[in-house]
């Protein structure tokens, strides 16, 4: 465990955007410097020490990755100007000649790089349901790095953090634990092991589908691996502009609830989904159903997130004659902001079941969301 845990509850924190008071004026909320350089006096010194380009000093950024680092229990953080900046500076990382070991069946985007990062820089790409620890470890060889996602998008398996942790020390890989869909408030990867965790903080870090950004936490600050990627972070120019920083820190002091209303309202309409006669499946950790769910108690205690998908009875057609008509669930990619949105991931990555749907739950009131859905089932 790591020692950055906190005696304030995540609530107190992200409330007080960690205590934070504008020096100058005693504001509540932090200001945005606009700034992207400073002055130094006569004898060429920086008038402030930790002031000199706002590539790497922007008090905002700073704040905004202090209270990620903090909620994740990890010794450092880094934010970064998209969930794909965040991939990517991990990634590059690994050597010409290195190998990769990722899991199958996540989020698309990140699958979709990697593999034409590994065509281009002739990195060995192994890809295997890391949901099933006896595949993983029937596949593991020595490798650059292990990147899991969980839960997964848009399957929702959950991934053991501490068999994978256990598998990459054997094989000399670094554990990388995509946690969008959980978020800082409902799990902490490096606790069971993991080295690095990353968010899309675009989706429920932020919350509110108005800000791209992406994090990264670590255990180790000292390692070799956390360094390269800070120093890519900065080389590269990966970082975000003040204004994105502060918008990001305005939606995290509501995150808390935010992901507690969500978790609330998707366990409702789960339930509901589960017993409808037109829907084949539903995937989502929280119901007793899930193959995942005894592992999603023990890595998620907070609750299990606003994302789900179904799948709904027949094909294709049938998943699409229910999309178009649902009202208040909008039919839009993206997940964890506070409005409820819907998206048929088949038209996108065409692995995925024609007849799946994907929900991402709000803060609206639960009941309307399940009216709506009832309507759109017929």
């Amino acid at each position: 465990m790591n020692d950055r845990k906190n005696s304030q509850s995540l609530d107190t924190l992200f409330a007080q955007a960690g205590g934070t008071i504008d020096p100058q004026t005693g504001g509540v909320v932090p200001p945005i410097q606009s700034a992207t350089t400073f002055v130094r006096d006569e004898n060429n010194i920086p008038l402030s020490p930790d002031h000199i380009y706002a590539r790497d000093d922007n008090d905002l950024t700073r704040l905004g990755e202090d209270l990620l680092a903090q909620a994740e229990h990890g010794e450092d953080g880094i934010l970064l100007p998209s969930g794909m900046a965040a991939v990517a500076s991990v990634m590059r990382t690994v050597p010409n000649g290195g190998c990769i070991i990722m899991q199958l069946g996540i989020y698309w985007g990140a699958t979709r790089f990697v593999r034409d990062f590994c065509e281009r820089r002739d990195v060995e790409l192994i890809e295997v349901d890391c949901s099933d620890v006896d595949a993983l470890k029937a596949v593991a060889k020595p490798a650059n790095v292990l990147w899991i996602e969980t839960p997964s998008n848009p399957y929702l398996k959950i991934v053991d953090i501490e068999a994978c942790a256990e598998i990459a020390s054997d094989i000399g890989a670094s554990l990388v634990v995509d946690s969008t869909a959980a978020t800082p408030v409902l799990s902490q990867p490096l606790d069971f092991g993991a080295d690095i965790v990353m968010h899309s903080a675009t989706k429920g870090i932020n919350g509110h589908s108005d800000v791209l950004a992406g994090f990264l936490a670590c255990r180790d600050a000292g390692s070799d691996l956390w360094e390269a990627i800070k120093t890519d972070r900065n080389s590269a120019g990966a970082v975000m502009g003040s204004f994105e920083a502060w918008l990001l820190i305005r939606g995290m002091r509501t995150m808390p609830l935010r992901v507690e209303r969500m978790c609330e309202s998707a366990m409702k309409v789960a339930k509901f989904l589960e017993q409808h006669e037109k829907v084949e499946t539903v995937l989502y950790p929280g119901l007793e159903s899930d193959p995942g769910h005894a592992l999603a108690k023990k890595q998620m205690p907070g609750g299990f997130g606003g994302l789900l998908s179904f799948q709904v009875n027949g094909a294709g057609v049938e998943a699409l004659t229910a999309i178009g008509k649902l009202k208040l669930f909008k039919r839009a990619t993206s997940l964890g902001g506070v409005e409820s949105l819907v998206e048929h991931r088949h038209t996108i990555e065409n692995t995925v079941p024609e007849n799946l749907l994907r929900l991402s739950v709000g803060i609206e009131n639960a009941d309307d969301l399940i009216a709506d859905l009832g309507n759109a089932l017929g």
